[in-house]
């Protein structure tokens, strides 16, 4: 019975996993679909609210594996084969951690400050400096652009 609750909260994990991504995607700001910003942040977070119930699907489903798998294991009247914790459950448990966690960050997307509009940054371009070898030592200042850029120029 518990291996088939085991099996059951991994699937809707899984699944819930899927939507969450789906979810996450719409919710992006860097995405065209999903209508305005405020909107897409409210898709966030529940795209966050999705990953962090697929994570607690997954933690409670490797967390009740493992306690049957000790209780058998400590247990001196079960006789039948034994297992130990292994590779598995200790990626289930860091997967489930993971997943957690990054829902929860998918949900404090929406908290930004939505009141301030974004400030916009103007090119200007980049000053020209010339070097040292380029400089001409006239006494009548040349006003044509020099031809020759220091390599601080292009960054």
């Amino acid at each position: 019975g518990y291996i088939q609750a085991c099996r059951g909260l991994m699937i809707s994990a899984v699944c819930l996993g899927f939507f969450g991504a789906i979810f996450g995607l719409v919710g992006m700001k860097c995405t065209k679909v999903g209508g305005s910003d405020q909107t897409k942040a409210k898709i966030a977070c529940l795209a966050g609210l999705i990953f962090i119930l697929s994570g607690l699907c997954s933690m409670t489903s490797c967390s009740l594996y493992a306690n049957r798998i000790t209780s058998e294991f400590f247990d001196p009247s079960f006789v039948a084969q034994k297992y130990e914790l292994g590779a598995a459950l200790f990626i289930g448990w860091a997967g489930a951690s993971l997943c957690i966690i990054g829902g929860s960050i998918f949900c404090f997307s929406i908290a930004e400050n939505n009141n301030s509009p974004r400030r916009g940054f103007a090119y200007n371009g980049a000053a020209s400096m010339m070097s040292s070898r380029t400089k001409v030592h006239n006494s009548v200042p040349d006003k044509t652009p020099p031809k020759y850029f220091d390599k601080n120029a292009y960054v």
